[in-house]
């Protein structure tokens, strides 16, 4: 059956939890995942603000922002976007009730446990039918998570009881698959994204064109078409491997690249030196743009 089975409000810096809905599920998968969520609870703050833990059965989904991490646990067929937006509402809900001092000043667990009618309300209309939100939520959330996915983890069941029985020291194997953050786009960036536009624009006029008149009365310029079209592809992979990341990245520049410069030199005749000196300079100051922009990968420090 596809719902939220639990949910809760954590303090990320030390995982202390703060509310809690109150209903109980005995069977083994639960209890199990239950240990799971709060041995992932501590250590919060090493992953980014969204993250999911993908079970057979049950999956935990956890969206943290400033102070608190609100934490759920669901079927596995339950909809990623809908337990996203859940979550969303909740932390919405809990902020709105307490303010970051008070979050700050909580020493035991359960310090709100009042907020539990709230969770257990919110939980009900999300299993029954619709968030009060959640329609004005979908599309945002919907469109967050595929600019940025949440982080992945797989928590081994052996390791993770080892880790809780010493103490939950460095016992819990996480696996995280990376979310990919490229370093702040550069004025020289920009200025080659605009230029890398600019010369895109310039080829799919020119070869727009030029198709218009070899479909109809030449056909042997057809070469000239495809050199043309060739490097208005080539502008726009580019301008993409600048903003995001890609494995073979090197690879693929140096591909494009070269493609640039050929199907310039074989429009020599149709294109002066200058014009083709151009075109290949931009394409240069893009390539290096695309190999100099570095990763910002968040590494987790398990154990720390």
């Amino acid at each position: 059956m596809s719902m939220i089975f639990f949910a809760c409000v954590v303090r990320v810096r030390d995982g202390l939890p703060l509310s809690a809905s109150t209903d109980f599920h005995f069977n083994q998968d639960f209890l199990e995942c239950r240990k799971r969520l709060k041995a992932l609870s501590s250590i919060l703050a090493q992953y980014p603000s969204r993250g999911t833990a993908k079970g057979r059965d049950l999956s935990i989904h956890f969206l943290s922002s400033g102070d608190i991490a609100c934490m759920a646990i669901c079927s596995s067929n339950y909809s990623t976007i809908m337990a996203f937006c859940f979550l969303e509402e909740l932390q919405w809900e809990f902020t709105a009730s307490y303010d970051t001092t008070s979050i700050s000043l909580a020493s035991r667990p359960y310090a709100f446990l009042e907020f539990d009618n709230i969770i257990q309300k919110v939980k009900g209309h999300f299993n029954s039918a619709r968030g009060s939100r959640t329609e004005a939520n979908w599309e945002k959330i919907e469109e967050e998570l595929k600019f940025q996915p949440p982080v992945q983890l797989k928590l081994e069941d052996t390791e993770l009881m080892n880790g809780m029985a010493n103490g939950g020291h460095a016992g819990v194997h996480v696996e995280v698959v990376p979310t990919y953050r490229m370093q702040r786009v550069t004025p020289l960036g920009i200025l080659s994204l605009v230029l890398n536009i600019m010369c895109g624009a310039l080829n799919l006029i020119r070869g727009v064109h030029l198709a218009e008149y070899s479909f109809q009365e030449d056909h042997e310029g057809i070469g000239n078409v495809i050199a043309f079209i060739l490097p208005f592809l080539a502008c726009v992979f580019q301008c993409y491997l600048y903003l995001f990341y890609s494995s073979a990245r090197k690879v693929k520049t140096f591909v494009l690249f070269f493609s640039v410069c050929f199907c310039n030199i074989y429009l020599y005749g149709l294109r002066n030196l200058w014009q083709i000196a151009f075109h290949i300079g931009v394409a240069s100051l893009s390539s290096y743009q695309i190999l100099t922009r570095q990763l910002l990968e968040k590494q987790p420090d398990c154990g720390v």
